[in-house]
């Protein structure tokens, strides 16, 4: 499979490399991405930003669904395999999370980061997608909102899951991790918290 186009921000000679991918709905210079992208390259990380082929396909007027995961999972494999395993962190908003999550152990990244990580599909509490967490061996940081409609902590509390996965919760966010306005607290500093638990993870590998 061809390696896809791939954006990056920060330091050629950064220690370590984080790749993204983005979620079902939005490409990877949505402004979601760019923030992250951002601020994590502000602080020190080599970031580089992946598109799946059906959401590089709008750039010429298409926009079909997601693919099939085995073309998901190969787009992946693709990369890692032009920036080289080692030192590389994998992940992505929602559904890129979830397809670095089913590479990882098999590529030997050195680590893997979900943002917003769907346990089920909208709706779907019966429908987990987490069989392969409870074995997963890839040192791996899941951040998800108290209010995420497809992992709630109730939720998650009930999940067998690795010892290698660690869980940092935003308070009151939501699958994108922002809160509510009651809650006191603003999409730019839950989006902080989150940049900071990452680059925290980053540094501990």
């Amino acid at each position: 499979m061809d390696v896809p186009e791939l954006l990056t921000d920060g330091p050629a000679d950064a220690h370590h490399t984080l790749v993204l991918a983005h979620g079902a709905g939005a490409p990877m210079d949505s402004p979601f991405m760019a923030v992250f992208a951002a601020s994590l390259a502000a602080r020190g990380l080599r970031v580089v930003r992946i598109e799946f082929p059906y959401m590089a396909a709008r750039r010429n007027g298409s926009r079909p669904g997601p693919n099939p995961p085995r073309v998901l999972q190969a787009t992946w494999r693709a990369v890692i395999d032009r920036l080289g395993a080692e030192r590389l962190i994998i992940g992505g908003k929602s559904l890129g999370g979830r397809i670095a999550s089913l590479v990882a152990d098999e590529v030997g990244v050195a680590g893997l980061v979900c943002l917003g990580y769907p346990f089920h599909p909208p709706g779907r509490p019966d429908k987990l997608r987490t069989a392969h967490l409870a074995t997963l061996r890839t040192p791996t940081l899941i951040l998800q909102g108290t209010r995420d409609p497809l992992g709630a902590p109730d939720e998650v509390a009930g999940y067998t899951l690795s010892p290698a996965i660690r869980l940092h919760w935003l308070d009151d966010g939501d699958h994108s991790f922002k809160p509510r306005k009651a809650s006191g607290r603003t999409e730019a500093q839950a989006w902080e918290e989150a940049i900071t638990a990452i680059a925290d993870f980053v540094a501990a590998l």
